[in-house]
C-alpha cells in the first residue's frame, strides 16, 4: 500500500508529535514510538525490517538520491513533507539538517527467543547511565557477534536519539532486552544452563584476581557489565563462575566501561579464533 502524503506548513500536532519523540522518554514509551535519523541508523532499520510508522522531510532543498529511493520504496503508513525551518528544527545534527527523520515502532521482545547454541554470548550491562557508554557497547556488540544485550535497572533510555546515534545505527542489528533486576536474570540463566550445561557467567571488575586473558571464554557465557560508578553490584557477582579483570598499569584504576566491556568481547573472539585453529 503506498504510503499516504501529508504537508503542513506550520508545526501542527503532527511535528509536535516527532518533535515530543525527540525530547521525551514518558512520550516514547506510551506512544511505543522513538526518533531516528541518520543514513546509517534509517539503512540499518530497513535492513533489519524493523516497522517505520512515519518519514519526515522537505523538499525545499534537493533531496539526494538515497533519499528519493528510501521514500519510493517506503512501506511507511504515512510520509510527512515539512517546511525546511520545521525540518531544520527537528534535526539534531548541528552542521547540516537531515535529509530524512523516521517514527519507529518498538518491538516487544522476549528472551525466549535468543538462540540456544554452543557459540551463545550475551553481555548485560546493569543500570547504564550514559547514553554514550550504551551506544558504544551496542556498536561493539554488533561488531564483536553478540548474540543479545540484556540491560537492567534503573537506566538510561535505550530509544533515546543520543544512544542511537552513539550506536552508529546498530542499535537496529543487536536483539537488546530490558530486565527489571538481578532476579529475572538469574531465573533465565538457570532455563539457559538446563539447555547448555557448560553456560557460564562472567563478570568484569577491575577487582578480580584473575586476568582476562587467563579465563577460558570459549564456552557458552555470559558477560556481566557493572554501572559506570559503582561497578559490578555484589547480587550481579554472586551470580559469576568467574570474575576477570584487565590489566593495567598506568595510575587510573579502570576503564571505561563501554572501552572495557569492548576489550573482554575481543578477547572472546579472539580465543574463539584461536579454537577454531586448532
Amino acid at each position: 500500500m503506498k504510503p499516504r502524503t501529508k504537508r503542513i506548513f506550520k508545526a501542527n500536532n503532527d511535528w509536535q508529535r516527532v518533535e515530543v519523540l525527540k525530547r521525551n522518554r514518558e512520550k516514547r514509551h506510551k506512544y511505543r514510538q522513538f526518533f531516528v535519523e541518520g543514513v546509517q541508523a534509517i539503512n540499518y532499520a530497513l535492513e533489519y525490517k524493523w516497522p517505520i510508522r512515519w518519514f519526515v522531510y522537505s523538499r525545499e532543498k534537493p533531496l539526494s538520491a538515497w533519499a528519493e529511493e528510501v521514500l519510493a520504496n517506503s512501506l511507511a503508513e504515512l510520509h510527512l513533507e515539512l517546511p525546511y525551518q520545521l525540518m531544520a528544527k527537528l534535526s539534531e545534527k548541528e552542521e547540516e539538517t537531515s535529509e530524512l527523520i523516521a517514527v519507529v515502532d518498538m518491538v516487544e521482545r522476549d528472551l525466549s527467543t535468543i538462540e540456544m547454541k554452543d557459540d551463545l554470548l550475551v553481555v548485560v550491562f546493569d543500570r547504564p547511565s550514559s547514553h554514550g557508554n550504551l551506544g558504544t557497547l551496542i556498536r561493539s556488540s554488533e561488531a564483536l557477534k553478540v548474540d543479545a544485550l540484556i540491560i537492567t535497572g534503573h537506566a538510561v533510555d535505550l530509544y533515546d536519539p543520543k544512544t542511537i546515534r552513539a550506536s552508529m545505527g546498530t542499535f537496529f542489528a543487536v536483539p537488546t532486552f530490558r530486565l527489571p533486576s538481578h532476579r529475572e536474570v538469574f531465573s533465565w540463566f538457570e532455563q539457559v544452563k538446563q539447555k547448555l550445561p557448560t553456560f557460564q557467567v562472567v563478570g568484569s571488575t577491575a577487582k578480580a584476581d584473575l586476568l582476562v586473558d587467563e579465563a577460558n571464554l570459549t564456552k557458552p557465557m555470559a558477560l556481566l557489565i557493572g554501572n559506570e560508578t559503582y561497578g559490578l553490584s555484589n547480587n550481579y557477582k554472586a551470580l559469576c563462575d568467574t570474575l576477570v579483570r584487565i590489566p593495567m598499569y598506568g595510575e587510573i584504576t579502570s576503564f571505561n566501561v563501554a572501552c572495557a566491556a569492548s576489550i573482554i568481547l575481543y578477547e572472546i573472539d579472539r580465543q574463539h579464533r584461536k579454537n577454531d585453529r586448532k
